[in-house]
């Protein structure tokens, strides 16, 4: 059980939390009797605790089983519930920063998402993965599949059709009302053009000259929103490239436990990021959690790689990067039009990165108009959402989000990430699809 008494009181620390490096390649990262003995030590903290009841459905899965348990205790709950407990953590982060008193450097040294992040990876090592959660991790290949033209229109309408998304559930566990996304042959690398623009203007830790990591989703499912993030960029005076060779941050792969695809994936970007940083580009990326991917868990799995941290350290979101322009007076703000009112919901994986809230700070230069800034979980969270197992639960996150949407009377719903907007457009009194930020900031400018 626990090392640490109940009977003992404890504080959590004062100071900011910081993060280990994850030791995934030392052998005891991958002992069961290890794991077990930590999953223990660190559940028992948090029935201690239970500051994180309202989180995702981790936490009241444990305490629910530990109250229903015949001791009222850790000790007499079924092992089977630690892996409910995994199953429920997608890496989220929130409880890490927002709520756990017990993180580094508290001498506990507790850290929740990173020791389920264990689990899952030995887990992954041991059994492997089911074909849905190997396919729906493997966005390369899925999104270069169903972008060739003529496959994109089947899929599409196999993904709108009834009949389809039930075939979709039987065959790969993907809930029949889950929000899917279409997918584009015109992908937003095939479609990009290259621009070069006037001698770039540094402004903080920002070089003026940006390349677009475009992320699977954007490049082939909502590439809008990656040519909106150019117009905007070059709308303000930055250069904006890509570059020659890009694949998945890693993240689907890293909520699967699978670290050894991440670091294929690793081996792969850095090296095109790092030679772009090297010739005065920034990196920007319009998904929170590619962006997370590379500015902590990428460094925290490969802590001794100086290409990583390089790339961490030049690695930007958008409107991150935007606020430090308009900080150095770089920042057009003529706008054409007008927003009105805004809920906009701030992801998870943005709030983690602890940069403030510079899309609600960026977008508030418009005038006439306001933001309704929803700070919770949408309940989407990488692939959650999707599958037939979670589905009821992810609706049960995103209501309050949905609730405060329907109740702020805003003319539109937003989120830096579009498939937790997706998704909470789904659960509105009237579903409607969003608008990403990026998106009304071109609207805004009029380009």
């Amino acid at each position: 059980m626990s090392d640490t008494p109940k009977s003992v009181v404890r504080e959590g620390s004062l100071e900011a939390p910081i993060r280990h490096p994850i030791a995934w390649k030392d052998p005891s990262f991958y002992d069961p009797k290890a794991l077990e003995h930590e999953l223990e030590r660190v559940f028992d903290i948090c029935h201690g605790c239970r500051r994180c009841f309202n989180l995702c459905e981790s936490f009241p899965t444990l305490f629910d089983a530990i109250d229903d348990s015949p001791s009222g205790e850790l000790d007499s709950v079924p092992k089977a519930v630690y892996w409910q407990v995994v199953d429920h953590c997608y890496l989220c982060d929130m409880c890490y920063m927002t709520k756990c008193p017990y993180v580094p450097p508290h001498e506990w040294n507790l850290d929740f998402p990173h020791l389920m992040l264990r689990a899952k990876a030995q887990r992954f090592k041991n059994e492997g993965a089911s074909m849905r959660d190997r396919v729906l991790s493997s966005t390369d290949a899925v999104g270069s599949l169903a972008g060739i033209p003529v496959v994109a229109g089947v899929v599409n309408a196999v993904n709108h059709s009834t009949l389809g998304r039930k075939a979709l559930s039987a065959v790969l566990g993907v809930h029949p009302d889950a929000v899917v996304p279409n997918y584009h042959s015109d992908s937003f690398k095939k479609t990009f053009e290259a621009q070069s623009l006037s001698t770039p203007q540094v402004a903080g830790p920002t070089r003026g000259k940006v390349s677009v990591f475009a992320t699977c989703y954007c490049n082939r499912n909502e590439p809008d929103i990656a040519h909106d993030l150019v117009s905007v960029f070059r709308h303000n005076g930055i250069e904006v490239t890509t570059a020659a060779t890009e694949v998945c941050c890693g993240m689907p792969k890293l909520e699967l436990g699978d670290l050894d695809s991440v670091e294929k994936l690793m081996q792969t970007n850095i090296p095109a990021l790092v030679k772009l940083i090297d010739q005065g580009f920034d990196i920007v990326s319009p998904i929170p959690s590619c962006v997370l991917m590379f500015k902590q868990e990428l460094p925290l799995m490969f802590p001794l790689d100086a290409q990583v941290q390089k790339v961490a350290k030049h690695m930007f979101d958008p409107f991150e990067y935007l606020m430090h322009r308009h900080q150095a007076g770089l920042l057009k703000t003529e706008f054409k039009k007008s927003l009105g009112k805004v809920a906009y919901q701030v992801p998870c994986h943005l709030r983690v990165q602890n940069l403030g809230l510079k899309t609600r700070d960026v977008l508030k230069l418009i005038p006439d108009t306001t933001l309704e800034v929803i700070e919770r979980c949408s309940g989407h969270d990488g692939t959650y959402a999707l599958k037939n197992e979670f589905h009821a639960a992810s609706k049960k996150i995103v209501k309050p989000v949905a609730s405060r949407v329907d109740q702020s009377a805003a003319v539109v719903h937003s989120s830096d990430c579009p498939m937790a907007g997706n998704h909470i457009g789904s659960a509105l009194k009237n579903p409607s699809p969003p608008r990403h930020p990026l998106t009304l900031l071109r609207e805004a400018y009029g380009i």
